[in-house]
């Protein structure tokens, strides 16, 4: 299938994941770190979001990963440093698993996708806009969306985005994550808001924990979304981990 895909620099390549809020959500993250440092950062749109195609047996983040390990190899990419957002830290994840020999390095950022007792992932459909704001940011001052004032257009592929996600991840994890991430055999480094509302601290230190030898970095004054939030604190660590990675396969 065809995936709809922007890039941006030269160098080691970066497939960085977008989470629920969209590809526009590391847009300028990943300009900002192209423009930084030596890499091409590779950003794909999940297919069904943005008003792209989604082929009706596509409909689960396992398989979504799998959509993105073919990408990986019809464009013969190597030593690709796989970084994900949300639930694109959750495809990442997903994506290091499935294996191929493409992966050198995996970060996962405020992911989703595991079940920790006690420190549950927040219910995400049932969030109005200002609640969503609130539990995604550190300070979510001006971060509210209101869809009312949005061109008809814009809402139509925020519903279409929404659908798209609950399609993927009607419960935002999958039982069986939590152990299977024990077999991740390449470098890992889990970065996290401290002030992430949708999934907290401990649900990220309870992710590094599950997957051999990752590191945790907790990034303070920081929500759910730290690329669009504290993209200079975000960058600090992700920039060491790639470069230490590199040559990894």
């Amino acid at each position: 299938m065809n995936v709809t895909y922007t890039e941006r620099g030269t160098g080691r390549t970066v497939l960085l994941l977008h989470g629920g809020a969209g590809p526009a959500s590391v847009t300028a993250f990943a300009d900002k770190l192209a423009a930084e440092h030596p890499v091409r950062v590779i950003t794909p749109t999940h297919p069904g979001f943005d008003g792209t195609e989604r082929p009706g047996d596509v409909d689960s983040v396992r398989k979504l990963a799998g959509v993105y390990r073919a990408f990986l190899d019809d464009l013969d990419l190597r030593d690709v440093a796989v970084v994900g957002n949300s639930i694109g830290g959750w495809i990442a994840a997903e994506l290091a698993l499935a294996g191929g020999g493409r992966i050198a390095g995996l970060t996962i950022v405020d992911g989703v996708g595991i079940e920790v007792p006690g420190h549950p992932v927040a219910d995400f459909f049932s969030l109005t806009f200002p609640q969503i704001a609130q539990a995604s940011y550190y300070d979510p001052t001006g971060r509210t969306i209101d869809p009312g004032a949005l061109p008809e257009a814009a809402r139509a592929v925020m519903a279409g985005n929404r659908r798209t996600l609950e399609l993927y991840a009607p419960s935002m994890v999958d039982p069986t994550l939590r152990e299977r991430l024990g077999a991740v055999e390449v470098p890992a480094l889990v970065i996290w808001g401290d002030s992430d509302g949708i999934a907290g601290p401990q649900y990220g230190r309870a992710y590094a924990e599950a997957i051999p030898g990752a590191r945790f970095v907790l990034l303070e004054r920081t929500g759910h979304l730290p690329q669009l939030e504290s993209p200079d604190a975000l960058i600090e660590p992700l920039w060491n981990f790639i470069e230490s990675t590199e040559g990894k396969h």
